[in-house]
């Protein structure tokens, strides 16, 4: 049977609208269950901070239950490969941060491909290192430890929570970029070098702020500079690291992703969910007791800084020659 062109062209208008009304009515109901957020480490530290602070604003804005699941091991590659696999209708989602920038390239056999396999939504926060020594280097300031390095190379000891984690990797950087020679010192975790730090079995450690601050206010540790490109709120009289050595930047940073295929719509309404929490007083007063700062944008936006970030730690990883332990 022929049907004439008008009902034919209507029938095939009706036919590819199809698709769109059942997606759009499903974002407009999401969530309908509860969502899980995978943390790809233990609990405690930035990525469960960032994680929990999120869940309990999205549970109370949404009228669902988000809930925190940490999936550790592997250097975060367990709780990752866990949401790549997962399936694509945004009831689970990924704490992502820079050391799934740095496994790109650390790891080379893994299972997924980090970019290719989970899409952006938000980002969350950014929050920096800091740089502090031992009260026994004779430096107050980065200036004077870079001569005092340079002046006894292979003498200083650098502590971080394993290889290729963020503290290793941000010293692994101020040594390129200032010429200094000094011993790596791998820990399991960053407790351990903390601890060792204090003892003065190390000398100088690139390491997450929060754990440091009480050791820097009782002058038990130096702090020489915050590794964000300005200083921070936590720690105002401490400068950047950008101030002595231009362009150097090795920030903590923490978002929301998804598994490939998400509906857009879906994922543009937890990007604005997400953005609307980081514009609350309460939320970015937690931020800041944390150390860090809201990082608003667009789900293209937090994909540009994951490539730029990959790329740059990708570098450091080659030319320093860092192995997975």
């Amino acid at each position: 049977m022929k049907l004439p062109r008008r009902n034919f062209l209507h029938l095939a208008a009706g036919a590819a609208a199809l698709p769109v009304v059942p997606r759009f009515a499903w974002a407009q109901t999401y969530p309908s269950r509860p969502v899980r957020i995978i943390v790809p480490a233990p609990a405690g530290g930035g990525y469960d901070f960032a994680a929990r602070l999120m869940s309990q604003f999205l549970s109370g804005r949404l009228a669902s239950s988000f809930i925190v699941d940490n999936r550790p091991g592997a250097g975060g590659n367990v709780g990752t490969e866990a949401v790549v696999r997962a399936p694509p209708d945004g009831y689970t989602l990924l704490l992502v941060a820079a050391a799934n920038a740095i496994n790109a390239t650390l790891y080379q056999k893994l299972d997924f491909n980090f970019i290719r396999d989970i899409a952006p939504v938000a980002t969350i926060a950014g929050a920096p290192n800091v740089m502090v020594v031992h009260p026994s280097v004779p430096a107050r300031t980065v200036p004077e430890f870079i001569a005092y390095a340079k002046a006894n190379p292979g003498k200083l000891n650098m502590a971080s929570a394993g290889n290729g984690t963020t503290p290793h990797v941000a010293g692994e950087l101020f040594k390129m970029m200032t010429g200094v020679d000094m011993v790596h010192v791998p820990y399991r975790g960053g407790g351990p070098a903390l601890t060792d730090l204090l003892g003065g079995q190390v000398q100088v450690y690139f390491g997450p702020m929060p754990p440091s601050i009480e050791h820097i206010r009782s002058g038990k540790l130096w702090a020489l500079a915050v590794t964000s490109p300005g200083r921070s709120q936590a720690l105002p009289e401490i400068a950047a690291m950008s101030d002595f050595v231009p362009g150097y930047e090795a920030s903590q940073w923490y978002g929301i992703g998804v598994p490939k295929n998400t509906p857009s719509e879906i994922i543009d309404k937890l990007n604005k969910e997400i953005n609307a929490g980081l514009a609350d007083p309460n939320m970015k007063a937690r931020l800041a007791d944390f150390g860090g700062a809201p990082l608003v944008g667009s789900p293209a936006d937090f994909g540009k800084l994951i490539a730029e970030e990959t790329e740059k730690w990708g570098k450091v990883i080659r030319a320093a020659n860092i192995k997975p332990e």
